[in-house]
């Protein structure tokens, strides 16, 4: 069930629609299109030997939001109608975060049309959204990091030895390999963060479980910029459709290395369930930090 639904207009300014509870805001909601999963269009090839079609490919079309609005008297009409304008501005970018009992997800879209009933008993304004992007994904990211500190600090501690550290604190633990458990329900891409603790050459990402893999040429990188990577650089890859990118972070500078990755690499996506990713380096395996960053898309709410 729906419990709410909150707009966010590019001043990042927030409108909370409350199903249940409809007067703080002045506005209620009469009914929503568009939150569903999104229409695909399948093209076909069509042969005269041959009964029926053969499948060509497909491609999910953009979402289209649209929201019907009942105004109450807060403290007027117009009142009520002017806050529409405000949350809901012309052509402008939007967020809609849908949240339900078991989902919280938002979608972004800029607004095609506005429409109220101004001479009406009942005044109601139709508002459509065109989402870019059809998918809805959810709030805040996942991580996956390959190492890190594990910690095995317990209380209460002692240390029997003066000649001798007998505590722990934390355990550093390095691992060339980590699962990534993907619950969305359609594919997305990663952000990808390699992190280097000291000189690194030539690191190669796999995923395990479709042989795919990402080659990423430290060579070319100290050839563009005159130095190896090396401690406290970071290499940032972004494997999301329509968004990709590979770029050095040196210095709080970012540098474009879009040249260092293999030209037939595959740009990693997670489907729904466990997606095993490892990797390898030419030198320096071990001073490598390797963290993936990704949110839950979904198809509808």
């Amino acid at each position: 069930m729906i419990k709410s639904v909150t707009v966010t207009n590019p001043k990042n300014e927030s409108l909370v629609l409350e199903l249940r509870e409809p007067e703080t805001p002045g506005l209620y909601i009469k009914s929503i299109d568009g939150l569903g999963p999104p229409k695909a269009t399948i093209n076909t090839t069509e042969l005269a030997s041959v009964d029926g079609g053969l499948f060509s490919s497909s491609r999910i079309t953009e979402r289209n939001i649209v929201i019907t609005l009942g105004m109450m008297w807060s403290p007027t009409i117009e009142a009520a109608r002017l806050r529409t304008y405000k949350y809901f501005p012309i052509k402008k970018e939007v967020r809609i975060l849908v949240e339900t009992d078991n989902r919280k997800a938002e979608a972004v879209g800029r607004v095609e049309s506005h429409d109220p009933n101004i001479f009406s008993n009942q005044e109601t304004t139709q508002i459509s959204i065109i989402c870019p992007d059809p998918f809805f994904y959810e709030v805040g990211n996942e991580e996956t990091v390959f190492s890190g500190v594990a910690p095995v600090f317990e209380f209460p501690f002692s240390n029997e030895s003066l000649d001798e550290n007998l505590i722990e604190f934390g355990d550093i633990h390095l691992d060339t390999r980590a699962v990534l458990n993907y619950v969305g329900d359609v594919d997305t891409g990663i952000r990808i963060t390699i992190h280097a603790l000291d000189t690194v050459r030539n690191i190669t990402l796999y995923n395990t479980q479709t042989f795919e893999q990402m080659a990423i040429s430290t060579d070319k990188i100290r050839a563009l910029t005159g130095r190896p990577f090396a401690a406290g650089d970071d290499i940032v890859l972004n494997t999301i459709r329509g968004q990709r990118f590979a770029r050095l972070l040196r210095d709080g500078t970012y540098i474009n290395i879009i040249s260092a990755i293999n030209k037939n690499a595959d740009w990693f996506q997670l489907s729904n369930g466990d997606n095993i990713f490892t990797y390898t380096a030419a030198e320096g395996e071990k001073a490598v930090q390797v963290s993936f960053f990704y949110r839950n898309a979904y198809g509808g709410v």
